[in-house]
């Protein structure tokens, strides 16, 4: 699977946070809580040197719990390292932010000058969701497409804390396959950057394996079927997936099932884990 997703923008960003970097005190990189490694950007672990670093996870509530607990503590064994799994869209857990940068820079509060924050993350991770939840109202656009947020800027959060915001980031080829899967499979990049049927495919394999429970229980299976090509088909014979003829469309299965898995419909799912040996999304999945 080649999945190479890089609108010119991303690249002004890159050198955007290159050049904003210097003028920071502390950054907030915001995660999605189903997959933080593979939702990361490891250009900015290099480029932030040692300032401190809020890692939030976002999208919590579709993450499963255990996991995401697991994955607080891998953070924060990292030096100047601080990392807090939310809600963008809960005002309540918005406010826990601007409270703990205070607490990672308590010398620079005492002498009466703003915290200077950047946010930052890949498209469609709710980057500009978490800063208008801080910031009490609408500053950034947000939407459910990679790619909302376009050009910088600076939000004064009128509590002591400067936020500077960027576009989201990605690598210009995504080469961790695996990783590029994950995306796909959560949303992160766009549907015409990828198969949607083999990502299909390998997301329920992956389900199978992890998750088979919840499988069984979303789509009335009344056992598991043997391999994820059966599993797709017989999602979409019970949803009506069908063509002519009475064969499964196999492009719309796999997108109900991204689609369900992506609202959090079928439970509180994890797409992978801390200090984990290669799994399912590490397979090629044959589509025939």
């Amino acid at each position: 699977m080649i999945i190479d997703w890089y609108p010119g923008h991303m690249k002004k960003a890159r050198a955007q946070i290159i050049e904003i970097l210097p003028k920071i005190d502390l950054v907030i990189e915001v995660l999605d809580a189903r997959l933080p490694a593979s939702s990361a950007n490891p250009l900015l672990e290099r480029l932030r040197g040692d300032k401190p670093c809020i890692k939030v996870l976002n999208k919590n509530d579709l993450a499963d719990p255990t996991v995401t607990k697991n994955w607080v503590s891998f953070f924060e064994q990292q030096q100047e390292v601080k990392a807090i799994p939310l809600d963008a869209r809960n005002r309540r857990d918005g406010g826990l932010i601007p409270k703990l940068c205070r607490k990672m820079l308590p010398a620079r509060s005492k002498k009466g000058k703003p915290l200077r924050v950047l946010v930052v993350g890949i498209p469609n991770v709710g980057k500009s969701t978490l800063i208008n939840t801080m910031a009490g109202k609408k500053m950034a656009r947000v939407g459910d497409k990679p790619a909302i947020t376009t050009c910088p800027q600076q939000i004064d959060l009128r509590n002591g804390i400067l936020l500077s915001d960027t576009p989201g980031l990605l690598w210009p080829v995504l080469d961790d396959m695996a990783g590029a899967c994950r995306l796909a499979t959560s949303g992160a990049i766009g549907d015409n950057a990828y198969d949607t049927v083999e990502v299909g495919l390998t997301t329920a394999q992956y389900l199978k394996e992890r998750y088979p429970a919840m499988l069984l229980k979303r789509y009335k299976f009344p056992e598991m079927p043997e391999t994820p090509l059966q599993i797709v088909e017989e999602i979409g014979r019970r949803r009506g997936c069908l063509i002519k003829g009475g064969d499964v469309d196999l492009y719309r299965a796999a997108e109900l099932l991204l689609r369900e898995l992506r609202a959090g419909s079928l439970g509180a799912i994890s797409l992978e884990r801390p200090n984990e040996a290669p799994g399912a999304f590490d397979q090629k999945v044959e589509t025939e």
